[in-house]
């Protein structure tokens, strides 16, 4: 798989995975409880699209943000795709321009 496939193959599964996070809030009551299951799976999921040190700190707030009620409105995947694929690239284009 190319480099290319591979990062919008992770944006569309950040993009669903964002959106399995917001089933909680479609179900009054037992949605609270779904995030018990989903906060461990959604960082363990983090750590299998991004390796590395950024990796693991993305899952560890992926967690976070699913674990404590009312935050599972942020787009933790969407979030670290935009960082890895948009803002990394610009800091390494602006680096090598100064190079």
């Amino acid at each position: 798989m190319s480099n290319t496939t591979n990062k919008y193959t992770k944006l569309i599964l950040g993009l669903l995975f964002d959106a399995l996070g917001y089933v909680s809030f479609l179900i009054p009551g037992i949605g609270e409880f779904s995030d018990i299951i989903w906060a461990p799976a959604s960082a363990w999921l983090m750590t299998k699209l991004y390796k590395g040190k950024k990796g693991r700190v993305a899952a560890i707030i992926s967690f976070v943000e699913e674990a404590i009620p009312g935050l599972d409105i942020i787009p933790t995947f969407t979030i670290m795709w935009l960082y890895t694929y948009v803002f990394s690239n610009k800091k390494k284009e602006q680096t090598i321009e100064v190079n």
